[in-house]
């Protein structure tokens, strides 16, 4: 039976088995995080095997990427108005399908065209998921439900590359797209028989025009960000895919206001509170997807670590979020701190580590593990505080569409923390190096420099850009945390003070009935008296 979620009426314990839900969606979810990550680690052997060119793999990687983040809002939409658990069915489906055509691909484009068959699956799996986590945990519950969630995203970044490597060891590249299938299959199964169906009342016409432009938009700035660091930010490819980006979304929000079923609703962006989660939302992407970036480059070019090596390296801050996530932490603080405080202690924490990065993992690992571990436990604590509050601020109805906005989110400020902490590495590094400006990278600039003295004067240049670019990467986190915190803050003082002046009518007006009372019984005693 499907139940609309106007008139449902969850229970205050949520659905009886919720926890047991919750594990399924999760499983879903980690599918789908640990096959980006695995991608990574097989690069090799699918240029080795497919005969692919560096454009062939940069395409297997980008497709999924480029068609999830475009239907992300989309996607939440079709939650929201057809069900949510048709759309978990649908998605779940799409990405196993997907799955047995990547494993079985024998040519470079037929890798691509499953690899984009699975982003529209990616997409559907991501919005789905956390609208039902929304659906079926009340508010007490619900943060914990959000960390647990969240910690998947973390979990397979941690064990991706280490999958990736055992089943390169003992089968060809194609297994690692074939064990998606059996989870698929086992998540069909689960979500058939228990997540229960979802969905906003009848009568919401589908907003189409919105949704096609929606997909252009976010397609077009998304692939700017990805190919800005290898064509040149200045290149015409890029300035013309970030121009069609941003004005078909110019487009899609002048849009959604003039008709009656939007699919993103704009007046969200008048509550203090949902802009304060969507500003935080950014820049913790912004620090993770920027300082992730530039750590990768840290450890192989400073620290002279290996590919494998140091993916493994940056484990410990998936594994910090993981810990503290399982364990509770999180949720447990925000009661007590409250979402303001939460996010903005969780935010300078994020900075605090890439502070540390900068400053101490120059020339060891061991000061870079300490800044990893204390970025892992920032994003523990201020990213489900974050997500809730963005999923709060929408009605539950809309637990699609907010799931949408929480991912295109995500999606956007990790390719912004890449664009703009990369653009202040290269623009320390030309400072410092002069000959390194339009070189395509480190290595390169290494090639061409003449004796040892040149190559270290090289690579300290590089170190110092890095430690530059992290220092921003950090103020610029601190400042947006600041600014998200204040801004939650202002919206819960706002949403306060009615509440405050309700009560004072009230017990004004039950004073005032009070002396009625007592005047009325004094009248009637005064009445009473001489009778006497």
């Amino acid at each position: 039976m499907t139940v609309t979620t106007t008139d449902a009426g969850r229970a205050p314990s949520g659905h009886p088995q919720r926890w047991l839900i919750l594990g399924v969606i999760c499983l879903a979810q980690l599918t789908v995080l640990l096959d980006n990550t695995v991608l990574n680690v097989a690069i090799p052997s699918l240029t080795r095997e497919l005969d692919a060119s560096t454009a062939d793999i940069q395409w297997m990687i980008n497709a999924y990427s480029l068609v999830q983040s475009g239907l992300l809002l989309t996607a939440g939409s079709a939650a929201d108005r057809y069900g949510r658990k048709k759309m978990l069915v649908a998605g779940l489906a799409l990405f196993g399908t997907g799955s047995l055509v990547a494993g079985l691909a024998d040519s470079s484009a037929q890798l691509i065209a499953a690899r984009a068959g699975m982003g529209v699956g990616g997409a559907l799996l991501i919005t789905t998921t956390l609208a039902v986590v929304v659906q079926i945990f009340d508010e007490q519950e619900r943060v914990r439900a959000i960390a647990l969630w969240a910690t998947v995203n973390s979990l397979g970044f941690a064990v991706g590359p280490l999958v990736g490597g055992v089943m390169l060891d003992h089968f060809r590249w194609g297994a690692i797209f074939l064990i998606n299938i059996p989870v698929a299959v086992m998540g069909l199964a689960a979500v058939i028989a228990l997540v229960p169906e979802s969905k906003t009342k009848e009568g919401d016409r589908p907003d189409l025009v919105g949704a096609l432009l929606s997909t252009i938009g976010m397609t077009g700035v998304v692939y700017a960000i990805i190919s800005g660091p290898e064509h040149g930010w200045a290149s015409g490819q890029v300035l013309a895919s970030g121009a069609v980006g941003v004005t078909v979304l110019t487009a899609f929000v002048l849009w959604e206001p003039r008709i009656p079923y939007p699919m993103l609703d704009m007046r969200f962006f008048r509550d203090r509170r949902f802009v304060g989660a969507v500003a935080g939302a950014v820049l913790i992407a912004f620090g993770m997807g920027g300082s992730l970036f530039l750590l990768t480059q840290h450890l192989q070019f400073v620290l002279g670590y290996g590919p494998l090596e140091a993916g493994l390296r940056t484990a410990p801050l998936a594994l910090t979020v993981v810990a503290l996530n399982l364990t509770g932490i999180g949720a447990r603080l925000l009661p007590r701190l409250g979402t303001p405080l939460t996010i903005a202690v969780g935010m300078a924490m994020l900075s605090a580590g890439l502070s540390a990065i900068a400053v101490l993992g120059n020339h060891a690992y061991t000061g870079m593990l300490l800044g990893l571990v204390v970025m892992g436990a920032g994003i523990a604590l201020a990213t489900p505080a974050m997500a809730n509050a963005i999923m709060s601020a929408i009605p539950p109805e809309k637990a699609g569409v907010g799931a949408g906005v929480n991912g295109a989110l995500g999606e956007f400020g990790n390719g912004l923390g890449v664009a703009t902490l990369g653009a202040v590495l290269n623009s320390r590094f030309a400072a410092l190096v002069p000959g390194a400006a339009g070189a395509a990278s480190l290595p390169t600039v290494l090639a061409g420099a003449d004796g040892a003295a040149a190559k270290q004067r090289i690579a300290d240049g590089f170190a110092s850009g890095l430690e530059t670019s992290q220092l921003f990467g950090a103020v610029a986190v601190l400042t947006g945390g600041v600014l998200a915190a204040l801004l939650l803050r202002r919206a819960e003082r706002a949403d306060a003070a009615p509440a405050t002046d309700t009560a004072t009518a009230a017990g004004a007006d039950v004073g005032a009935d009070a002396g009625t009372d007592a005047a009325t019984d004094a009248g009637t005693e005064k009445t009473k008296a001489p009778s006497a």
